[in-house]
């Protein structure tokens, strides 16, 4: 049997099955269908065996496309020693005549398109990181969750022309007010009461929530570049966490441009000949940490200030990186103020504003060094 360096394995991966595909690494080596087994974790560990014991000295590279599925396949295959590749479907190259789509032909196509080189692997997060990254996800929900209650209550109201006659809503003295409201039909009345409890449950949850992801990000290994970027002016600990916990490693960015790119904030280009067209940003990326730094840029529509809250979050925190947050924030106030001038649109103003904020974000977290990860004390790579 000859033997090959190389065997790359393309794996569709699906909820309840997997289909596999395989291809040898020699010239004009057409992919091979392998055929379709269980999910499961012994399956699979099998699967490995096979190749292992068909292909002997050689080095197996699984691939399969980023989903729902989330990333054990990944960490199951490189705790067993092999290389695996988790890619992006909106960057997998695709011809303009292919209108056929099946679990097979996506097998294959992954494995012959890993031999030539034509896919981009994509940032796989630790265990750790992402175990924190699905907390502040939650956190984010259970706010999204409240504020849908609140808005059902308040259409309520509006409906039956009850107005509230002060100025803070949702505070004790409103919510006390809703307490004491009788509405012209007692099925109305059932409805006033079961929003009112909706909304202090999910109000108890969202403190539950956000108590428990302080706790977790003080612990976090990437708590000293979470700190850092509170110097920034806008980037408060829940934006800072989402941020960090959604990109992971900055400083894999060898350039803040990339990082730009990556978020999606750069705007898009058709250019041909003699003609250049620039249109909206490309939107790519991960699209929660930009619409977190969105959040955070309008905070720079005010004059240069050194804030008593951010004073605070600046306590303890080296000279250098205090200078990198003044250095931010003069430039982009000064943008922000010169763009509106000009007379452009306010959303066009923001984006550029936080566009120009992760670039100093990236400068920060450069100069903050982190301790390598123990493999003895990080969570299991391989769930039982």
């Amino acid at each position: 049997m000859t033997k090959h360096n190389i065997l790359f394995i393309g794996l569709d991966t699906h909820k309840e099955f997997i289909e596999v595909a395989y291809i040898e690494d020699n010239r004009g080596a057409q992919p091979i269908h392998f055929g379709r087994i269980s999910s499961a974790k012994v399956t699979i560990k099998k699967l490995i065996r096979q190749f292992e014991s068909k292909y002997p000295n050689t080095t197996l590279h699984f691939v399969y496309e980023a989903g729902p599925c989330g990333y054990w396949i990944y960490r199951l295959i490189t705790s067993l020693g092999h290389c695996c590749y988790v890619v992006a479907p909106s960057l997998i190259p695709k011809k303009p005549g292919e209108r056929v789509k099946t679990d097979k032909r996506d097998a294959l196509k992954l494995a012959k398109l890993l031999k030539s080189e034509d896919l981009t692997p994509i940032y796989v997060p630790e265990p750790e990181d992402e175990a924190i990254r699905d907390l502040s996800r939650a956190r984010e929900v259970a706010m999204k969750d409240l504020k849908d209650a609140k808005y059902q209550l308040k259409a309520m109201l509006l409906r039956n022309n009850i107005n509230y006659a002060g100025t803070a809503n949702w505070s004790l003295k409103h919510l006390r007010w809703l307490t004491e409201l009788v509405l012209p039909h007692p099925a109305q009345q059932i409805v006033l009461q079961e929003f009112i409890q909706t909304i202090n449950e999910r109000t108890a949850r969202l403190e539950r929530l956000d108590n428990e992801l302080s706790h977790h990000v003080y612990q976090w290994r990437y708590y000293p570049v979470v700190k850092a970027i509170q110097a920034m002016r806008g980037v408060r600990l829940l934006v800072a966490a989402g941020i960090v916990s959604e990109l992971g490693d900055l400083t894999r960015f060898d350039h803040p441009r990339k990082l730009m790119s990556y978020l999606g904030l750069v705007p898009s280009e058709h250019s041909s000949g003699g003609k250049r067209h620039i249109g909206a940003i490309t939107k790519c990326g991960n699209g929660r940490a930009r619409r977190l730094l969105v959040e955070g840029a309008h905070s720079y529509r005010h004059a240069a200030n050194i804030s008593t809250e951010l004073q605070k979050r600046q306590e303890g925190l080296p000279k250098q990186l205090i200078d990198i947050a003044w250095k931010a924030q003069l430039r982009l106030c000064k943008r922000y103020k010169k763009l509106i001038n000009k007379g452009k649109h306010y959303n066009l103003v923001v984006t550029a504003i936080a566009r120009e904020m992760i670039a100093y974000i990236w400068a920060i977290a450069k100069q903050v060094v982190l301790s390598p990860v123990n493999p003895k004390l990080r969570l299991s790579r391989v769930p039982a």
